[in-house]
């Protein structure tokens, strides 16, 4: 037979004190002295006992698990670390994460609302693929909801994204401090926050160096091989080429390593090469393996879960609109 679990008579037991006071002390009433309260948490804690769930969403009218709605996230690399950064910070505060990857479905995007409207979920986080603004029903004000890797056009809800023109600045400072002045930029064609943030942060790191912005060391391509490999070899082509290429992300970068090795140029030898988002299975298996600026996905989880959970970490905002900084991780293409 299963050995039961310390129960809230054991408890109260073991400290002297009657099971009403127990109850009291679990659910943080305040009609308990000091020392009541210690002795009691103390045998709690030696017992090892939890409170049952159900008691406390009776009395709470709440569960204490907090719902993560994504689009498509679930399915792309960096999901890992949201739901890694969200799940450890909601299971720090004893509460649980709920899972719901609805892949674009506004139909079941809106179900997913009202399970968890009618679980009586702390919170609600939405979750996008990549950085972007979202329209979402009307039912996410019905709940405490947060935004992350998205945002609201009229800043209405919080947010969290990452710091794009920091990420875009530091990356091509670092290859400034290299020595390098010819620095291209293989950017994405669409005018989504990365492109736009990249390149700001790509202008101003130059700026500050003394080097003036070259608009022809700036070109756009489809994240795809083919454009990405055609434009690499046309830029690499050029009497006046770059020594140093900052790619959009990762997968680019991949592509451009193609270009340069059919072109016979060696990574960093003859050309440097940075990219973005630290999508880890490809950038650290690279040869040589890329130095690249990552996204912070685990950091954004759990900011989203403390700020449900917590509060406003920030009480002068009302809605706060947070980047997070894209930290450098180094390797050796530089």
């Amino acid at each position: 037979m299963q050995k039961r679990g310390p129960t809230i008579q054991d408890v109260a037991r073991k400290a002297q004190v009657g099971v009403g006071t127990v109850s009291r002390v679990i659910n943080d009433h305040p009609n308990v002295t000091q020392a009541t309260r210690k002795q009691v948490l103390r045998v709690i804690s030696d017992l090892g006992y939890r409170p049952k769930l159900a008691a406390i969403t009776l009395r709470t009218r709440q569960t204490y698990e907090i719902g993560l709605i994504t689009d498509q996230i679930a399915t792309t690399p960096f999901a890992f670390d949201v739901i890694r950064g969200a799940q450890e910070e909601a299971w720090a505060h004893n509460y649980l994460l709920v899972l719901v990857n609805t892949s674009g479905d506004q139909n079941l995007l809106n179900v997913a609302l009202d399970r968890m409207y009618d679980r009586q979920v702390h919170g609600v986080i939405y979750a996008a693929m990549f950085h972007q603004p979202v329209i979402l029903p009307d039912r996410f004000r019905d709940l405490p909801a947060v935004l992350v890797d998205c945002y609201s056009e009229d800043c209405s809800m919080p947010s969290v994204v990452p710091n794009e023109v920091q990420g875009g600045y530091d990356a091509v400072a670092t290859l400034l401090r290299f020595g390098h002045r010819r620095i291209g930029f293989i950017n994405y064609t669409t005018g989504q926050p990365a492109v736009v943030g990249r390149l700001a942060g790509y202008r101003q790191a130059l700026a500050e160096a003394g080097v003036r912005y070259d608009p022809s060391l700036v070109v756009q391509a489809d994240i795809a091989a083919e454009p990405v490999y055609r434009t690499t070899l046309e830029m690499m082509r050029r009497p006046d080429r770059p020594t140093a290429l900052f790619c959009f992300n990762d997968r680019t970068a991949m592509w451009v390593y193609d270009a340069l090795r059919d072109l016979g140029l060696r990574v960093p030898d003859d050309v440097a090469v940075i990219g973005f988002d630290n999508q880890e299975l490809l950038a650290a298996n690279l040869r040589p393996p890329l130095t690249t600026m990552q996204l912070p996905h685990y950091e954004m989880g759990r900011w989203a879960v403390n700020y449900l959970i917590v509060g406003n970490p920030l009480p002068a905002l009302a809605t706060p609109q947070i980047q997070i900084e894209c930290p450098l991780v180094w390797r050796s293409s530089v």
